[in-house]
């Protein structure tokens, strides 16, 4: 095959087509919907992983359009009436399906790498960590749209129908979207009684892959073997049904993907721990004596440790010995419905955090002695405004002196409806003698720590609010 031959193909084929529609429309999704990949440490252009993730995750859509162009393609023969004319000459089949296979592989490649190519040059304006972690997982990504094109083109050759491509590519799109639902997530409830999904292996045959929800997490190294495995088996697959001529050499050709399923469930993990796992390399800490962050996030800290180190101060003189002496950011990845676990010693912050994320200054101060009196014990995945928040900001209040509104995100309404209970509940408090003061607070932060009894009880003494 030589570039003249490849010249002819690009003119005559849907490929261009293909890859404009997979980069605009991805493009489009991202730039023009304001949704999560825009928000927090997670955005596609805050950090690489991050940016690889996010784009894997549009594959959700983007795969089943490749499926679709790819049935469009493998129709060409049959609505130009040729099928019989190229029957007969002498060239081989697997010629001619190397060449269309091949020109519409080269431009869905170069639309998805042109994709990334736009979110690595804004990431690269403002990352520091550098790594090249986050490559296999757009290389999968990239083999997945040319696997789901090609076996789009040999369906479409097989089953030479207007409807074909259509049905493939709503089949492709319930595909996707089933292993991302019920069929792909495995279904627990933890210790505490709360309802936690995780991904299975299953759900991993997907091309797309889950939401980011936390800036540290990337996929193992099986779990790109695996998927590697099963899409080159999709491939070849596809290929073999292009250029099959009998219906034997047809049947054999769904071989390849089935053997491929096969082989990439047994090395894809069970374990979901194993599967979307901690950047080790990202997650190292760098340290300002207490307090460290990871490498990740190595410029925050110069703005962290002056408010972390107040922090601590006061806390060790509103608490003596029971105070934290650290401030580490939290590194724990849990998986939905999870609760979290705290150290008495230690207080862990989330960037991502409304209190601490855009917090500066004295503001930081105080939301890093909230978070430390009050770290929150809320399952993960899950949002809430109660009495955690009444207790965390009494007791910030109890620790600096005074009471403060809590800064932050929320609504409105029910930031002033706790600023009111807060307030009542400092009153009665610091109506009380010094040593039941401490001791309310000491009771207080054993329930939030331990995430065992409710905390707002704990401050008032049991009294109902």
């Amino acid at each position: 095959m030589n570039i003249r031959v490849l010249r002819i193909e690009l003119r005559r084929s849907l490929a261009p087509w293909a890859g404009a529609v997979v980069l605009t429309t991805a493009l489009a999704f991202l730039y023009l919907v304001d949704a999560a990949w825009w928000r927090g440490t997670t955005a596609w252009t805050a950090q690489w992983t991050s940016m690889a993730l996010w784009t894997r995750a549009l594959l959700f859509y983007l795969w089943p359009l490749a499926v679709g162009f790819g049935a469009l393609q493998g129709l060409r023969d049959h609505r130009s009436k040729m099928s019989e004319l190229l029957k007969s000459t002498p060239r081989p089949a697997r010629h001619r399906a190397a060449a269309l296979a091949g020109i519409t592989a080269t431009t869905l490649v170069s639309a998805f790498a042109l994709l990334v190519l736009v979110g690595a040059a804004q990431v690269l304006a403002g990352a520091t960590y550098t790594h090249l972690g986050w490559l296999p997982i757009s290389l999968v990504g990239a083999l997945s749209l040319v696997a789901g094109a090609v076996l789009g083109m040999g369906a479409g050759r097989v089953l030479p129908s207007v409807l074909t491509p259509p049905a493939l590519a709503m089949g492709a799109f319930v595909f996707t979207a089933l292993l991302q639902m019920s069929p792909g997530r495995t279904e627990t409830v933890t210790q505490e009684g709360y309802p936690s999904t995780e991904p299975n292996r299953v759900s991993l045959l997907s091309p797309a892959v889950q939401e980011v929800h936390h800036v540290l997490v990337t996929l193992s190294a099986p779990v790109h073997a695996g998927q590697t495995i099963w899409l080159l088996g999709m491939a070849a697959t596809g290929f073999a049904l292009l250029a099959a001529a009998t219906a034997r050499a047809r049947l054999l050709a769904l071989t390849p993907v089935l053997a491929g399923a096969v082989t990439a469930l047994l090395v894809l993990p069970s374990d979901p721990r194993r599967m979307y796992v901690v950047d080790t390399a990202a997650a190292e800490p760098v340290c300002d004596g207490p307090v460290c962050v990871t490498k990740a996030h190595e410029p925050r800290l110069a703005d962290l440790a002056d408010p972390a180190g107040e922090a601590l101060g006061l806390l060790r003189a509103a608490l003596g010995g029971r105070a934290p002496v650290s401030v580490r950011e939290n590194t724990a990845v849990l998986p939905d419905g999870a609760m979290p676990r705290w150290s008495r010693t230690t207080v862990l912050v989330d960037f991502d955090d409304d209190l601490i994320g855009a917090a500066e200054g004295e503001e930081l101060t105080w939301a890093l002695i909230a978070r430390g009196m009050v770290p929150g014990c809320t399952p993960a995945g899950w949002s809430s405004f109660g009495g955690e928040d009444i207790a965390r900001s009494v007791a910030a209040g109890w620790v600096l002196g005074d009471l403060k509104s809590p800064p932050g995100t929320g609504p409105a309404d029910l930031r002033q409806e706790i600023d009111t209970e807060a307030r009542e509940v400092w009153k009665d408090l610091r109506a009380l003698p010094r040593a039941e003061q401490l001791s309310r607070i000491n009771a207080m932060r054993a329930a939030a720590l331990s995430c065992e009894g409710d905390v707002l009880e704990a401050l008032t003494g049991g009294a109902s609010r």
